[in-house]
């Protein structure tokens, strides 16, 4: 699936099941899907309360969602544990002015603290008032693979109500494995190049066998890297760190708010530590009771819902290359899904410096990215222009390497290759062989006509990974947790409306805030109604009334 991440209101619309193959990927989401590892004695199977046998375990992959519940661990802190949660930190001038930074120790395995560390890169920026200090506020923006840091140093630290700046730290831990902690890597830039342009639509057993290369190729250079940490970036083993985080900052209480994958972060610290969440926001909310497979194609109609606001908007436009007034959104699939043919065939000069082409896997990737946030839409409008009747492929280009976290050097964050090791650890893969693909193309197709095909084939990367998954779908319902708010967009491509009702409904404590609008995520991005009922919540501690709508 696409990689998860939440756009940033004052950058381009970049962006959360588990996949990261040449097409974009949005862990949905991001958004995001379930995860599991082992924890201080107990393995990732003991911590899923289930009452099914192994027999049904088996076909679990294939069921609709998981009878599974993530089991809260004990409230006391084993000792083994006691030194990292009793360290000191030692804070830093980090360059961005404002913003201090330092290094946090946690244990690279929970169940064997002994052997060894991770470090992680913290952020803060410290409450400047009027008003009390309320504590730390973590933030998170989704993935997996984004920077917290970096979210936090361009947007949340300076971006967020300056009532909430005022009264809370802000602060931020890039999750292990991704950016300044200890990052995973797998290609250099050339080889990614190379990776991010292979054809995801194959017509013949040799496009199929390419695709297959090109994921075994990916698989390997992340486990050729560093193996012992490939193991170590669950979801479940992030959240324990975010505990530990907790304690060092002198909180007794999480308060978070995680966009995207952020919230099935945001909802696995509350599984695990209820009697420690606070106030917890999870903006563009995963359900994490469904496997790869119903997350991906879920995920697939979603995009598709997006595609058809935008058709929809574009139309009425006297600039769409899509069609005019009257086209309907259908047609104006038709068009683009015959302009991605013709690109499979025939890519098309982008000016880029190191020789690469507009083909269909990199136009695909720039379209999607516009699907994050309607703001992008006229800004895809005049890339298609560009592309579909001048022949110049350069601004679709720059809306995939956007997406990709490409700069104008060729360098790449470590972004997908973070996104791929924690989606390949959390679920089993969504399919096996290409005989399996094949199989679901047609619920695919059905889902999107303009996506479903090349989604579908993204599905196939974690089964070639090179580390066993550690986790699987499983409930989250934090018994005894303060009230949590789980926000949905209900035309949200990456993390459709369904998964924030799912784990709303999952969630004991759970108010479900809707956004009535378009778009990933709502909070901060023009709902004075959706931010006034999160604001209000973060500052007073006065959730918003069950199924609060808002447009």
């Amino acid at each position: 699936m696409y990689f998860r991440r939440a756009p940033r209101p004052s950058t381009p619309p970049v962006t959360s099941a588990n996949s990261s193959p040449p097409a974009p990927r949005t862990r949905p989401g991001g958004s995001r899907p379930a995860l599991l590892a082992l924890l201080s004695g107990l393995s990732a199977a003991a911590l899923l309360v289930s009452g099914c046998s192994a027999g049904e375990a088996r076909q679990q992959r294939a069921a609709p969602a998981a009878d599974a519940v993530l089991a809260a661990l004990p409230r006391s802190t084993p000792a083994a544990l006691m030194p990292y949660y009793e360290q000191k930190l030692t804070w830093r001038d980090c360059g961005a002015p404002g913003f201090q930074c330092a290094t946090m120790k946690a244990p690279l395995d929970y169940a064997q603290p002994s052997q060894g560390d991770v470090r992680l890169a913290v952020a803060r920026k410290k409450a400047t008032g009027p008003g009390s200090r309320l504590g730390s506020l973590q933030v998170n923006p989704g993935g997996p693979g984004g920077s917290a840091i970096g979210y936090l140093q361009q947007y949340a630290g300076l971006g967020y109500p300056a009532e909430i700046r005022a009264r809370y730290d802000m602060v931020a831990m890039d999750p292990r494995g991704v950016a300044r902690s200890e990052p995973v890597e797998c290609l250099g830039d050339r080889d990614m190049d190379t990776y991010t342009q292979t054809d995801v639509t194959p017509d013949d057993g040799k496009e199929t066998d390419a695709l297959v290369g090109a994921y075994r190729t990916f698989a390997e250079g992340c486990g050729a890297h560093d193996p012992r940490l490939l193991r170590h970036v669950s979801t479940v083993e992030a959240a324990r760190d975010m505990d530990v985080l907790r304690a060092v900052l002198g909180d007794k209480k999480l308060t978070y708010v995680g966009a995207s994958y952020g919230t099935f972060l945001g909802a696995t610290y509350a599984g695990l530590f209820p009697d420690r969440a606070g106030r917890l926001v999870l903006d563009g909310a995963m359900d994490p009771s469904l496997p790869a497979s119903r997350m991906n194609l879920d995920q697939t109609a979603g995009f598709e819902t997006a595609f058809q606001s935008f058709a929809k908007d574009c139309v009425r436009q006297s600039d769409c290359p899509l069609g005019g007034r009257g086209t309907t959104p259908a047609q104006a699939g038709d068009h683009l899904a015959a302009f991605f043919r013709k690109l499979d065939a025939h890519p098309i000069p982008a000016g880029d410096t190191k020789g690469r082409k507009l083909g269909e896997a990199l136009a695909t990737t720039g379209v999607i990215a516009a699907m994050y946030d309607q703001s992008a839409w006229p800004q895809l409008r005049g890339a298609l222009n560009a592309a579909m009747k001048n022949s110049d492929g350069a601004p679709l280009l720059a809306l995939s390497d956007s997406y990709y976290e490409r700069d104008s050097s060729g360098r790449y964050t470590n972004l997908m290759y973070a996104n791929a090791a924690v989606n390949c650890l959390d679920l089993p893969a969504a399919y096996s062989t290409p005989a399996e693909v094949e199989k679901a193309l047609p619920a695919f197709e059905k889902a999107s006509p303009v996506f479903g095909r090349g989604l579908a084939w993204a599905s196939l990367n974690c089964a070639y990974w090179p580390v066993k998954p550690t986790g699987g779908p499983h409930r989250i319902e934090a018994k005894g947790a303060a009230p949590i708010v789980v926000v949905g967009t209900t035309r949200d491509p990456a993390t459709p409306y369904r998964w924030a009702q799912g784990l709303s409904a999952q969630l004991a404590s759970a108010r479900l805030l809707t956004f009535d609008g378009d778009g990933h995520t709502a909070y901060g991005r023009g709902s004075r109604c959706i931010d006034s009922a999160v604001d209000t919540y973060l500052l007073q501690g006065t959730p918003p009334t069950q199924d609060k709508h808002c447009s």
